[in-house]
């Protein structure tokens, strides 16, 4: 056995040893990213009300928050003891680790991911050409964390500022021990990749990775001690591409890279914040976005696909793909398939045990079936099931105990049953969200005292405002339990950013926002 494998196996069993009320290591709870956590005892259906509930305080960080905060019980700190962390992520480069109990306390450390020795800076929206992460532009993607090893993975942005000459941009991924906050594994790592392919951008036959067009805006994916990191565009400012990287979790080599649109253009990967998915045999699942696509003529170009792929030595390869018959139409009319993130459902019962479902921002929810993707037909979608949502649809679904529940763009949250593989409404709450809808969370303990938890957030082109923390209660979804705004004096929400993420552990609701992560719980 390697000693670094004998050190892997020691820090997860100290670490799990500590294990009793939950753990938050990647976005949306899982690799499968379901959404759910269903070791909650605390909070119930019955106790998440405006008496009982309400705002705790809130986490103070120097930027904005777009990616999801993670946790880890029991870590020893160095000269501080053992504490239940959260961890953030913002903006202007920086990582924090919070004792999760104790909102307003100064962090127990904090890092900068910044090479301030050589001046570099977090990029700006006008870097960017994009309003849409402002006034900074850092780390947007959630990181993930390597339990066994004790180390988060986080991928910054950054430029640096010259006089004369044009400044430089950059994209660094970085392990930190989760401990002190220190880089690991010789880190961080530029990143820098070239494809092979005459497309956008390219140069005497290879299509370079540009750090200032392509935005790394999906979460963070460890699988099979690898780092998955995906990237799409900022406000479809060309010249860009979906790209797929693999990292290697302990020594951050670069192992595989895949352009989705080699030849052609565009095909980002961005799933409104949320992540790609893996499953048990280790098949990675993301979806791309608008873009040249090709692939059933013979092409290497997948715009507007879902696409499996597979790790094989240094090669990404995509094993399986599904691409609706009106890909031309949807990407002429910016209706991305990619606008959402995947959910890979638990083992179905019937014809198609393994199922994905991915909304668009076309408004379609395509049921497909993970086995047998369906590829592309003229004559038709190859898939189990196509349902019509009254809008787009941004972020992910959530799915706990044979339901799954979504909010499309100004629309209520809806309650979908789940029949043998296929999705049937079931129910739909009275308050309606606007754009860009809402991606739920659900806690539960098990199969019992489920709630669902949305954000309400700023519209796209809105003006600020605060965020909305949302509760229902699974079983029956047509009014909240619970609102930020009952008791707005008390609980109202710092303003807003784009596609929150709440999470629930030990009987805590965290969420991001504009220089603060709020915390939510039961009242003293």
């Amino acid at each position: 056995m390697r000693p670094s494998t004998v050190f892997r196996l020691a820090i997860g069993l100290t670490i799990f040893a500590t294990i009793a009320q939950g753990q938050i290591t990647t976005s949306q709870y899982d690799n499968m990213r379901t959404g759910a956590t269903l070791n909650e005892k605390i909070l119930t259906p019955q106790n998440v009300n405006a008496r009982q509930f309400g705002k705790l305080g809130a986490f103070k960080v120097d930027g904005a928050v777009f990616a999801q905060p993670l946790f880890v019980p029991g870590v020893e700190i160095p000269a501080k003891g053992k504490h239940d962390v959260l961890y953030v992520a913002t903006e202007h480069d920086s990582v924090y680790a919070f004792d999760a109990e104790r909102p307003g306390d100064p962090p127990l450390w904090q890092v900068s991911l910044l090479d301030k020795a050589r001046g570099a800076v977090p990029l700006s929206e006008d870097n960017a050409r994009c309003p849409f992460i402002r006034p900074e532009i850092g780390i947007t993607s959630t990181p993930v964390i390597d339990i066994n090893t004790g180390t988060l993975y986080a991928l910054a942005r950054s430029r640096i500022r010259h006089a004369v000459s044009n400044d430089e941009y950059f994209q660094h991924l970085h392990a930190l021990a989760i401990a002190t906050g220190v880089e690991k594994f010789g880190g961080p790592r530029v990143i820098s990749a070239s494809a092979p392919g005459r497309g956008a951008g390219s140069i005497n036959g290879r299509v370079p990775f540009n750090p200032l067009f392509e935005n790394p805006r999906a979460a963070l994916l460890l699988a099979n001690n690898d780092v998955y990191v995906t990237w799409g565009s900022s406000c479809d400012v060309d010249p860009y591409h979906g790209w797929v990287m693999a990292y290697d979790a302990e020594t951050l080599t670069q192992k595989a890279v895949l352009n989705v649109t080699p030849d052609g253009g565009e095909g980002g990967i961005w799933a409104s914040d949320t992540g790609p998915a893996a499953d048990a045999s280790g098949n990675v699942y993301v979806p791309t976005g608008n873009g040249t696509f090709d692939a059933s003529s013979g092409g290497r170009d997948y715009g507007d696909s879902v696409l499996r792929l597979g790790l094989e030595g240094s090669s990404l390869t995509i094993a399986d793909y599904f691409t609706p018959y009106d890909q031309a139409q949807l990407s002429n009319g910016d209706a991305d398939l990619g606008s959402s993130g995947p959910l890979l459902l638990p083992d179905q019962r019937g014809p198609h045990p393994h199922v994905l479902l991915q909304p668009t921002k076309g408004g379609e929810i395509y049921v497909i079936d993970r086995d047998r993707m369906g590829k592309f037909r003229t004559d038709g979608d190859a898939v189990i099931q196509e349902i019509r949502m009254s809008g787009g649809g941004y972020g992910a679904m959530a799915y706990w105990n044979r339901h799954v529940f979504f909010a499309c763009d100004h629309d209520s949250l809806r309650d979908y049953a789940i029949v043998n593989g296929k999705l049937k409404l079931n129910a739909s709450s009275g308050v309606r969200f606007d754009n860009p809808g809402a991606t739920p969370s659900i806690s539960a303990n098990g199969t019992k005292d489920a709630i669902v938890w949305a954000v309400a957030t700023k519209t796209w082109n809105g003006a600020e405002r605060p965020a909305i923390l949302y509760a229902f209660d699974a079983t029956r979804i047509d009014q909240p339990i619970y609102s930020s705004e009952q008791n707005s004096k008390r609980d109202r929400a710092a303003m807003s950013t784009r596609f929150v993420i709440p999470v629930v552990v030990n009987g805590r609701v965290y969420f991001g926002a504009r220089g603060e992560v709020e915390v939510y719980g039961l009242l003293k």
